[in-house]
């Protein structure tokens, strides 16, 4: 019984009450949903369900890796840096540790990226992670409420070692529903900031993309995060689609010493939500980033291209655009400002 409650509430619940009079109050709200800067299409008008259900059903078998990806387990108690350190787990969870403050992004270690355990299930070597190996998070950055971003057994677990929550417009209603105090949560609309402390300013800024959970889209808000610290800039993209407001952010608040930009996950049935890797090097240089780590890829099966087409393809765009990247193994350390040996470890399976 326990299993089929946790299953009912994993889906959230939407807004309500005062949360909802602040959403119809939003200038990205209209006609009852959340709308995009740019109309965006979930999916073009001539692709049906249909045609996506039997793409998913015939995709090939390199969609997943032939054996374990390579793999870095780091001590994220002991890890600590004056430069800001990350490190990746796969898809959009990251950690950032800057002279001890700590910040975990859309964090999904329960091993899916859906509330089914036949859809999503995370590839060997990308799972090595738990939320028991982390230390106390200071700060959890939440982008959408999406299954892979927004993991119902995962935020159950960090529950008593988050200090703060910073996530979109609406998205507290899952939070709370699940037993999140609300004073611990804080959500923004686009182009609203929060102080964090003296060396932390956080504003959400808009992405092209949707929400939802179950059959319910767009009640609330997805976002991208500025995160300006006294010595760096940080951009943290969540899920979204090429559009001008790359420009826009980097014109008001670049260039950024890091961005982490989606790179994996899409396709022609759905060419505005995500974007191909070729855009993602155009995103970059919109942002003007300093330094891309790609990320959206790597950890689960959402699409229908072989898993490590993603990061093949921004590599080549990136190095023949001159944007310098860095993409680390899963647990891989990375210090912001410090040389990195580059591998590239996604072609490992060349060498079974």
């Amino acid at each position: 019984m326990a299993g089929i409650n946790d299953f009912k509430k994993s889906f959230g619940k939407k807004p309500e009450g005062e949360r909802l009079e602040r959403i119809k109050k939003s200038s990205n709200y209209s006609e009852g949903k959340f709308q995009n800067v740019q109309p965006t299409a979930v999916s073009p008008e001539d692709v049906s369900t249909i045609t996506v259900l039997k793409d998913f059903m015939t995709r090939p078998k390199s969609v997943k890796p032939s054996a374990e990806i390579p793999n870095v387990k780091s001590d994220l108690k002991e890890l600590s840096s004056e430069k800001p350190a990350i490190v990746w787990f796969g898809h959009s969870s990251y950690y950032i540790n800057y002279s001890g403050f700590r910040i975990l992004v859309d964090p999904v270690f329960s091993g899916n990226a859906s509330p089914v355990k036949f859809f999503g299930k995370s590839f060997s070597g990308a799972d090595h992670y738990e939320v028991e190996d982390f230390p106390e998070i200071d700060l959890l950055i939440l982008t959408h409420d999406h299954y892979d971003h927004l993991d119902y057994p995962t935020i159950i677990k960090l529950k008593g070692n988050v200090k703060k929550i910073i996530t979109s417009l609406g998205v507290a209603s899952h939070l709370e529903y699940w037993g999140w105090k609300k004073a611990d949560i804080t959500e923004l609309d686009w182009w609203e900031d929060k102080r964090i402390n003296e060396n932390l300013k956080i504003t959400a800024a808009p992405s092209r993309h949707f929400s939802g959970r179950g059959t319910t889209r767009f009640k609330t808000l997805w976002s991208s995060f500025i995160l300006a610290f006294k010595e760096y800039k940080i951009y943290i993209g969540g899920d979204s689609g090429y559009s001008q407001q790359f420009k826009e952010i980097g014109r008001r608040f670049g260039p950024f010493d890091l961005a982490f930009l989606e790179c994996g996950q899409y396709n022609e049935n759905w060419p505005e939500i995500h974007m191909f890797p070729e855009q993602t090097v155009t995103a970059a240089k919109d942002l003007k980033a300093k330094v891309v780590i790609p990320v959206h890829w790597g950890k689960f099966t959402l699409s229908l291209h072989p898993w490590n087409e993603p990061i093949q393809r921004f590599v080549a765009s990136a190095e023949k655009a001159g944007q310098h990247y860095v993409a680390p193994k899963i647990g891989e350390p990375f210090r912001l400002g410090e040389d990195f040996l580059q591998e590239t470890w996604w072609k490992f399976e060349k060498n079974l």
